[in-house]
């Protein structure tokens, strides 16, 4: 197959229910625009719904986000033309090429490559939602980062501390507790036992401020731990699977802790909103407080392979997939 393709799911599974299957171009609808990819970004929330921890409609298209070069516009779209460079976070990118609402497409500057818009778009801007959105990250603070040299916390660790925040990062091995130091975390505390302690004896027993979690349902209790009081735990990422129910009564117990499950869509539905956090993930792209550290890539039509990268815990950076 050398035209157009997508790689599609018709039903819950492995890697293996993802499927290379024709697409068929049309021109775009009012308001929209076709791109053509220049790369892809591959995310957890991609496995979320292969396996069916989220409900998607079949036949289903994973991705959320990409770059590539704008083809052709609908009526009324005067933001992009074709031609123009976007990246962009929506949905259905695992294809050759996506037709998105042009609200959602954001011109590159220039210095800004489309594999990097690719890799960092959607882990960038849940960076900026969860340093800059949530719980507004201050110099002095200290956070705790699960998973500091994934997609996301390769972001989060050096643009935390670019805001003048300690980070302290748990991560699996003795190689990705040396990148994390690398990003500038100050301690890295290496396997998931007796994390909460180690916080602890690291802050004088006071706890952080705020824990920013994608491991999810191994890594609750112990960011719950963490906390001082008032301390904000963020829940942003299931990848260990989803976190066990969590009483109102433990947060109080803990010290009147904050706990939130954000949705990146739920802060970046305005193009006023969008704009605001590209902004910045731009800004801070262009003058080197963070890196799209692509540590792998994929042809697009083996995203299988890429899935089982990922979920083996391989993985380091970003990954893209390439049509």
């Amino acid at each position: 197959m050398t035209g157009p393709y997508a790689i599609r799911i018709h039903e819950t599974g492995g890697p293996d229910v993802l499927k290379k299957e024709p697409l068929d171009l049309k021109p775009p609808g009012p308001g929209q625009a076709l791109v053509r990819q220049s790369a892809v970004g591959l995310n957890f929330i991609d496995t979320y719904f292969r396996t069916g921890l989220y409900p998607a409609k079949f036949p289903f298209t994973p991705g959320g986000e990409g770059a590539g070069v704008v083809e052709a516009v609908g009526d009324g779209v005067a933001n992009v033309k074709p031609g123009d460079r976007v990246g962009y976070v929506t949905s259905g990118t695992y294809a050759t090429h996506v037709t998105a609402p042009a609200a959602n497409l954001l011109p590159l500057p220039d210095g800004v490559s489309e594999e990097a818009a690719a890799a960092v778009m959607l882990k960038g801007l849940t960076a900026w939602m969860l340093l800059f959105e949530i719980r507004p990250i201050r110099k002095g603070d200290t956070l705790l980062v699960w998973a500091p040299v994934g997609g996301v916390g390769s972001l989060l660790v050096p643009w935390a501390v670019s805001l003048g925040a300690r980070v302290i990062a748990v991560t699996s091995s003795e190689t990705k507790a040396a990148l994390a130091r690398e990003a500038g975390a100050s301690d890295v505390i290496v396997g998931y036992d007796n994390v909460a302690a180690q916080v602890k004896a690291l802050t004088d027993g006071e706890g952080v401020d705020v824990a920013l979690d994608s491991v999810g349902k191994i890594s609750a209790e112990a960011s719950l731990a963490s906390l001082k009081k008032r301390g904000w735990f963020v829940s942003y990422g299931n990848a260990s699977g989803p976190v066990d129910p969590i009483s109102p009564a433990r947060l109080s117990a803990g010290g009147s802790l904050v706990m939130t499950r954000p949705g990146l869509f739920h802060f970046i539905d305005t193009p006023e909103a969008l704009a605001r956090g590209a902004g910045l993930l731009f800004a801070a792209l262009k003058d080197g407080t963070l890196k799209a550290d692509i540590g792998q890539r994929f042809a697009l039509e083996d995203a299988g392979d890429a899935h089982r990268a990922l979920e083996s815990g391989k993985t380091t950076g970003a990954t893209i997939l390439v049509p």
